[in-house]
């Protein structure tokens, strides 16, 4: 048995080593990620495969969550992915609140340390009149957000002050996302990464075939 796989080990030693290579730069500095969900449309759709810098924030001991190295903070405006303990999966949100910032939110309009954050609605028509898009700028930073015409539960919230460690995150799609008004703020060690641009897309309602304009697409 031992000179079995002793032999086995001489003959594909390289593609071991390869293989293994691989598995640690997946688990410690750059992964895809894909969206089954549309909790973050219209930025991401269901589909979407997503680049994820691994090393965005942290060095960490591969295929653990132990930080070797910080690099940096998840800042306002990011789109991180986590590993949620409440949720028990990989989620994909943008965070809003950073730790110290007060936040409310009332009708899908947030309120950012006393600030109103600026809106605008866009002219784009959806065959659904039943959501509208709005571009949302915080901190100087746009990007698109999706709300129900009518407003669900989730669409107000008090303030609240985000503790020291956690932040707080939405989806874009602000009436179907289990975020932070469902989870609780996210602890900075679940954080796996920041994305930034999508690596490829599966169009789920045609039969799987890609949507070539999504590839490399910038979030």
């Amino acid at each position: 048995m031992k000179k079995s796989l002793a032999k086995v080990w001489k003959e594909n030693k390289s593609l071991f080593i390869f293989i293994g290579l691989m598995l640690v730069f997946r688990s410690a500095v750059a992964d895809w990620s894909d969206v089954p969900t549309g909790s973050m449309k219209p930025t991401i759709v269901e589909g979407d495969r997503i680049f994820v810098n691994k090393m965005a924030y942290d060095i960490r001991l591969p295929f653990t969550h132990i930080s070797l190295v910080k690099l940096a903070e998840p800042q306002t405006n990011d789109i991180i992915i986590f590993d949620s303990v409440v949720s028990d999966k990989r989620l994909v949100k943008r965070v809003i609140g950073v730790p110290g910032d007060s936040i409310s939110m009332k009708n899908n309009k947030l309120f950012i340390n006393g600030h109103a954050v600026n809106y605008q609605k866009s002219s784009k028509k959806h065959r659904a009149d039943y959501f509208h898009d709005e571009t949302e700028t915080i901190n100087g930073q746009s990007h698109h957000i999706r709300a129900n015409n009518i407003a669900s539960q989730s669409a107000n919230f008090s303030e609240v002050s985000v503790p020291a460690g956690q932040y707080l995150v939405l989806g874009d799609n602000r009436d179907n996302s289990a975020d932070s008004r469902v989870i609780g703020f996210v602890p900075r060690n679940e954080i796996v990464g920041r994305s930034s641009k999508v690596a490829f897309s599966l169009d789920y309602d045609n039969y799987y075939l890609p949507r070539n304009e999504r590839f490399f697409h910038s979030l």
